[in-house]
């Protein structure tokens, strides 16, 4: 089986759709010609056209209001948003009109588009290009959340977010492009290309939104974890030999509660873990979730370990991003709770 990066397994993923269905088109800020910043789309235009693979004015609102308008009249775009950064400007089209259309025309339309946007940081991005905004997504009633953390999950999750009908937001973090990290920004990168889960079929195959994986099996703790910090939190119960068990979300909304409920009980202890700031972050929904389901089964008090409550800070980086000491001590201390 071949093996990809994130980059080139979102980039089959968006070949096979629009191979496969001519209503899917690909737009975004250079996008068409250049490929896009990342290049998930170089070549798109050269072997489709400029009419299903092109470039859009910097104008976020305009893509996603446009993609909104298209989809209403049978298209299925996916629209790129260059950094999840840069989403703000179109936060009203998507959760005034794109989560709602199907709602507020009681069925008659739907809106089945994608909007990808890179997210998370580890990049040096700095403040304005390393956000993560899943939870603003989270929570808005009609949209899906997807966040993979593999090659193999990106081409699976992205070709079963085009094919819903239903709006769904794409997080791809940036810094598993091109390998997994597992937050030793010290240490040589193992690219994909030696990695299980670089593996990616060819052809088309899907994986269903709300499903998590169980990545590592344990019976000590529970980690939730999404995008890059299950790398992090793998990382952290080898450093610390706790026999954690660390769950990849994959897709926070619809949240697959039953692997996290079988979890917890089976371990009676749980620690979050997210690159997003921590207050009002996804985590929260996460540790009341398990609260509400696993409360006479819990041993010691649900931990979190998430970015801190400032803006993403460029020479600071490593002190924000929760790296695997941060998770380590998370760890212990929900065992010696």
């Amino acid at each position: 089986m071949p093996r990809k990066t994130m980059i080139e397994a979102i980039r089959d993923a968006l070949d096979v759709s629009m191979g496969r269905d001519e209503r899917v088109i690909v737009y975004g800020e250079d996008v068409g010609f250049f490929g896009g910043v990342f290049r998930a789309t170089q070549g798109l235009q050269a072997k489709y056209g400029r009419s299903r693979c092109f470039d859009a004015p910097i104008n976020e609102s305009g893509i996603v209001g446009s993609a909104i308008g298209m989809a209403a009249y049978g298209l299925k775009p996916c629209v790129e948003i260059q950094f999840a950064d840069y989403m703000y400007p179109a936060y009203d089209q998507l959760t005034q009109e794109a989560s709602r259309l199907r709602y507020r025309s009681n069925g008659d339309f739907t809106c089945p588009i994608v909007v990808r946007m890179p997210t998370g940081g580890g990049i040096f991005g700095g403040q304005t290009h390393s956000q993560s905004p899943e939870a603003l997504f989270t929570h808005v009633s009609g949209l899906k959340t997807v966040v993979p953390s593999n090659p193999h999950d990106a081409k699976g999750l992205l070709i079963a977010a085009i094919e819903d009908p239903d709006p769904v937001i794409f997080l791809e973090p940036k810094r598993l492009y091109n390998g997994p990290f597992d937050g030793h920004h010290d240490r040589p990168v193992t690219p994909w290309s030696k990695h299980a889960l670089g593996e990616v079929a060819d052809g088309h195959y899907t994986i269903p939104l709300g499903k998590a994986a169980i990545r590592r099996p344990g019976a000590a703790v529970t980690v939730l974890a999404y995008g890059t910090m299950v790398y992090v939190a793998q990382a952290a119960a080898e450093e610390t030999g706790i026999d954690a068990e660390v769950i990849d979300l994959r897709t926070l909304l619809p949240l697959d509660l039953d692997t996290i409920v079988a979890s917890v009980k089976k371990t009676g202890r749980c620690v979050v873990v997210h690159e997003a700031t921590l207050t009002s972050g996804f985590g929260a929904e996460l540790v009341s979730l398990v609260q509400e389901n696993c409360f006479y089964h819990l041993e010691a008090p649900v931990a979190r370990v998430a970015g801190w409550d400032t803006p993403y800070p460029h020479a600071q980086e490593w002190d924000y991003f929760p790296g695997p000491a941060r998770v380590g001590r998370a760890l212990i201390e929900t065992l010696e709770a």
